[in-house]
């Protein structure tokens, strides 16, 4: 590994649209960062040139457990190799897991390879995205000015079809899923000075806990965790999980102690210029959320897919879908391509989440022929993490550039690839309770 490369943090997403908000908030905060939609050669690597953050994008999330193993264990080995000081397992900011899928455990247990440092931090909360975690309970509005609700009783997460949130405690939730013994720093101890903060983690510390959770309840908590962090990890490697407000959290700290990141200026990230021709939004997610996007874009027409027969790969549907969205484009007209409910994929556990896998490979592998069959397209948007993390993996693309953040927690990025086709398509990743109504004619129109 080349000693260009040696970044101050590593992550890896366990979703795209995750992934992409990490990219934003690092680029937005002054780090040289690029997202690698898989581990990269020491070829791309040198390609992307010097990096202060460096992110892998996969699918764990929707992974069970051996096969998150397997994808994680080359992951575990390019970071070991890289060796940024601190390692974060970007996972999404309201915890979605389970034991059978996206363990967290799990993940951990993977990442820990070259990790010696006797921390394992998990960050909840990130108040940027009205996620608050207070006395280790989550808690998440369902939209922006919302009112947080506990995460058990959330109408939305206590529902998801594959990873119903019904447990807000996120102790008690990760020793579901094999972190039975973990720690906490609950926000009042950040009213300490620091050598009192790191004498009570210390404490804790000396009781060998698996993990230590660390409370955000509010954005000026963030620079006490980051401090802890960055001092330890300097230290030794250290591994965090959490959403992007782990980076936050470093940003926060450097600010507050004036290190500037890195001699790169922050990027604006303020406005999107409008579409140059038609876009094409895949919509996978069934949440309310996205439900209410599509209804509010009257600029596209909305095509709907039947999922039952998309995901079985029904002869000739996939053909007659292709051609008919394909015609719409290039008549120019904007497209919202959007799964109906798939009622194998409204129960809960593995039978579930099997029938949302597939519902989204069939999704992703859609979305492939049409890019093809339509070269001229040149901003597209997914809406749904896993339906997002499948479509990334089926296009050919090495990596992702942080364009512009047209709403807390939904990123557009700019695709770097071989391909003519695919290098520079815009590209916007969201998860399904991200973005305001507008969000999809804001992908259109840009912003002002």
């Amino acid at each position: 590994m080349t000693a260009l490369l040696r970044p101050r943090i590593g992550y890896y997403g366990d979703d795209f649209t995750g992934a992409t908000d990490t990219l934003a908030t690092a680029a937005r905060g002054g780090l040289r960062a690029a997202l690698f939609l898989r581990v990269p050669d020491d070829a791309q690597l040198a390609a992307a040139g010097p990096l202060d953050c460096v992110g892998v994008a996969g699918a764990a999330r929707a992974l069970p457990p051996p096969d998150m193993q397997a994808e994680l264990a080359p992951v575990a080995a390019f970071f070991t190799r890289l060796a940024p000081p601190l390692l974060h397992y970007k996972l999404c900011s309201t915890f979605d897991s389970a034991p059978h899928v996206g363990n967290i455990a799990v993940a951990l247990q993977a990442l820990r390879r070259g990790r010696p440092n006797p921390l394992v931090a998990i960050v909840g909360g990130q108040p940027s995205l009205g996620r608050y975690c207070v006395f280790g309970n989550l808690f998440a509005t369902e939209q922006a000015g919302g009112a947080p609700q506990r995460l058990d009783r959330h109408r939305n997460m206590s529902r998801h079809p594959v990873t119903p949130m019904d447990e807000a405690d996120l102790r008690r939730h990760l020793a579901r899923q094999g972190l039975a013994n973990v720690a906490a720093m609950h926000y009042p101890d950040y009213d300490l000075d620091a050598a009192a903060q790191d004498a009570r983690l210390d404490a804790l510390l000396a009781r060998r806990p698996q993990a230590v959770l660390f409370d955000v309840g509010h954005d000026s908590h963030l620079r006490h965790v980051g401090r802890i962090l960055w001092t330890r990890a300097r230290r030794q490697p250290l591994l965090a999980a959490g959403a992007s407000s782990v980076v936050q959290a470093l940003l926060a700290h450097w600010r507050h102690a004036g290190e500037p990141p890195s001699e790169a200026t922050s990027a604006d990230g303020t406005r999107l210029a409008p579409a140059q021709g038609p876009v094409l939004v895949l919509a996978g997610s069934m949440s309310p959320v996205t439900a209410t996007q599509i209804a509010a874009s009257p600029s596209y027409r909305r095509i709907a897919l039947d999922a039952a027969r998309l995901a079985a790969g029904e002869p000739g549907y996939a053909d007659e879908t292709v051609t008919r969205l394909c015609a719409e484009l290039r008549q120019g007209h904007s497209i919202i391509a959007h799964t109906t409910p798939l009622e194998a994929a409204q129960g809960h556990g593995a039978p579930a989440a099997r029938a949302a896998a597939e519902l989204a490979s069939a999704s992703a592998a859609l979305l492939r022929r049409v890019l093809c069959q339509c070269p001229g397209l040149r901003r597209i948007g997914v809406a749904g993490g896993d339906t997002s993390s499948r479509a990334m993996q089926a296009l050919d693309i090495q990596a992702l550039r942080y364009l512009a953040t047209p709403a807390p927690g939904v990123a557009v990025c700019q695709a770097l690839a071989a391909d003519p086709m695919l290098d520079g398509m815009q590209i916007m990743l969201k998860g399904g309770q991200m973005g305001p109504p507008d969000l999809f004619e804001i992908l259109l129109r840009g912003t002002r």
